[in-house]
């Protein structure tokens, strides 16, 4: 298992920070989100700004792009990166992709497989010189003049990752995707009940399996030594769950543990604009089964046992004062292979 860095940092340079603390600190990555600005663009400043670690976008919305850009600009960056890029795309909701960016949205996982395979082709369009040839439902990419052709590129194409929380569209990443971006808001039992098995169908579609296929999650977490830091982290932990629960794309999660009135109320709540009072109604067992509380050491032992096994990547957040020598160790045991 890699150990990843992530966060919200609210402008690319403070993610090219972040990006820069992690090398520093020993991750094997990090992950800007596409949250307060442009992930690609916070991967291309911390790509000026790094040299060993994996740069990937958590995520890019694809359905606010079409294929040509996502292309063209993830070349540039496995480029830019010296090879050391990962697309992860996501699809957001409808609300955002209609009324946010203005652009259409319908039958979200046959489209993002599309756009996918669509991405390939451009890339081996530049590969191999030959004529851009890709007609769809939802794209259509016919023309590619040598002019605005930049080759192939010397690092090979980046590795593509697609988000999803549903069966539909985590099958979708099985079948045409390299690797997998779980929501955060997933439980164990999701991954292993509904996550998991939705992959291996997708893999088995194009007759594959999961060996190789990357699956990375970054982690709901509270850590620290004292229980005022874990109080500070568990109250950043609510507000996420509270957060997400509200939104009807991730009710399932919450229907798979009997908790559906859980989501009623919180979205009744949203469109009361009570936003700030969300986490007030997140109970303890909810929490226990979305989060990992405790020491740095119990954190790591938690997600060893929960995910272990299933997770090639992990992003995890640790305190930035934490004694380099114990971080060390601690991401030395989550890489380790479980007994």
């Amino acid at each position: 298992m890699k150990v990843d860095s992530g966060g919200y940092p609210s402008t690319v340079l403070q993610a090219a920070d972040d990006a820069e603390a992690a090398e520093r600190g020993g991750f094997d990555g990090y992950w800007a989100p596409e949250i307060k600005f442009d992930a690609l663009i916070g991967c291309a400043v911390a790509a000026t700004r790094t040299r060993r670690i994996d740069l990937g976008t958590s995520i890019t919305v694809a359905f606010a792009r079409n294929p040509m850009t996502v292309a063209q600009q993830a070349n540039d960056l496995q480029l830019l990166s010296g090879g050391r890029f990962l697309l992860g795309l996501g699809s957001q909701i409808k609300p955002h992709i209609t009324r946010r960016f203005s652009m259409p949205w319908s039958h979200p996982a046959p489209r993002m497989a599309e756009f996918i395979r669509a991405i390939r082709a451009i890339w081996g369009a530049w590969e191999t010189g030959d004529r851009l040839s890709f007609e769809g439902q939802f794209y259509t990419h016919t023309l590619m003049t040598p002019f605005f052709n930049p080759g192939s590129n010397s690092y090979g194409n980046p590795p593509i990752l697609l988000a999803g929380v549903g069966a539909t569209m985590t099958e979708t990443a099985g079948e045409v995707a390299d690797g997998f971006v779980a929501h955060g808001f997933q439980t164990e039992r999701y991954m292993r009940e509904v996550t998991i098995p939705a992959l291996t169908r997708g893999r088995a579609r194009v007759g594959k399996t999961l060996e190789g296929f990357d699956v990375s999650m970054p982690v709901f977490s509270a850590v620290g030594d004292t229980e005022e830091q874990r109080h500070r982290g568990l109250a950043a932990v609510r507000g996420q769950i509270g957060f997400y629960g509200s939104t009807p794309a991730y009710r399932p999660v919450l229907e798979l543990h009997g908790w559906s009135d859980l989501h009623y109320r919180l979205n009744a709540m949203t469109k009361e604009g009570a936003w700030a009072r969300l986490a007030e109604i997140i109970p303890d067992e909810v929490i226990d089964a979305f989060a990992v509380i405790g020491t740095a050491e119990e954190v790591v032992s938690a997600l060893k046992r929960r995910f272990g096994g299933i997770l090639t990547r992990v992003t995890l957040q640790l305190p930035s004062d934490l004694d380099p020598d114990r971080r060390s160790a601690l991401l030395e045991t989550l890489r380790s292979p479980c007994a």
